[in-house]
């Protein structure tokens, strides 16, 4: 209870600074669009109920209209193919919910090369200076994408050949899911593969396999710069959608100054 007392007392006086690393969830929220013979989320819509009138003399209030992977949002397991026996989002444990939040920065790389992976050797270089990758950690993947992230076209990134955004290659996302006890992965972008993730082998490596290793996916995050390589805390919280593949979430992140 001492270290919860110390901690709230360190929130007060702003010794410990909390980050919010969420996007902003708008109509013109960039989303993921899928070919025209898919299924499509939806943008998020907000749609007023009352505000202060004859519908409701004291109150506002809304209705709200999206897809549970639009804007930033958390992946649970059963997300994808290889995870549809594992947990829902409602069924995360919750203690999974936090953990220590670790930095790959590649913002340079991404830069020259938007279809830029990360890959294995990235990961361990990272390891060799920083330490192992933590045992129920976030591993944060930098790119600065986020900058993108107020213009859709730009965030998108597609040309006739589809969408080029940065991502992991099939053998980092093994390694993540095989090799190491992390909770799971946190990116920029508008998922957790790259944009170009369809021409892989296997496609889709990211989903493919770490949500297949019952770990989690974190999206379109934010002020990820402000984050140092390791030290910070980082706290998701989704909607414990019942049967739900994901949620838009709010993601915090801890950090002592």
């Amino acid at each position: 209870m001492a270290d919860l007392n110390a901690l709230a007392a360190d929130l007060a006086s702003g010794a410990v600074e909390v980050i919010d690393l969420t996007s902003p969830l708008e109509s013109s929220t960039p989303i993921l669009e899928l070919p025209p013979e898919f299924g499509q989320t939806w943008h998020f819509e907000l749609e007023e109920i009352s505000k202060y009138d004859d519908r409701g003399p004291a109150w506002y209030w809304n209705n709200i209209r999206t897809g549970e992977h639009t804007g930033t949002h958390f992946d649970a397991p059963v997300h994808w193919i290889t995870g549809r026996d594992l947990d829902d989002v409602s069924r995360v444990p919750v203690r999974n919910l936090i953990g220590p939040a670790m930095v790959i920065d590649k913002t340079a790389e991404a830069d020259k090369n938007p279809d830029y992976l990360l890959d294995v050797e990235d990961i361990l270089q990272w390891e060799r200076e920083n330490g192992a990758l933590q045992d129920g950690g976030w591993l944060v993947y930098r790119t600065g994408w986020s900058s993108r992230g107020d213009d859709p076209v730009a965030f998108a990134n597609a040309d006739e050949s589809g969408p080029h955004t940065p991502g992991l290659t099939p053998a980092a996302a093994r390694y993540l899911a095989e090799s190491t006890n992390i909770l799971g992965l946190g990116v920029e972008t508008v998922g957790t593969d790259a944009g170009a993730a369809f021409g892989l082998e296997p496609p889709f490596p990211c989903h493919t396999m770490v949500l297949g290793a019952n770990k989690y996916g974190l999206t379109q995050l934010r002020n990820v710069d402000r984050l140092p390589r390791t030290g910070a805390l980082l706290i998701a919280a989704p909607l414990p959608i019942v049967n739900g593949s994901g949620s838009p979430c709010r993601v915090l992140a801890l950090v002592a100054r």
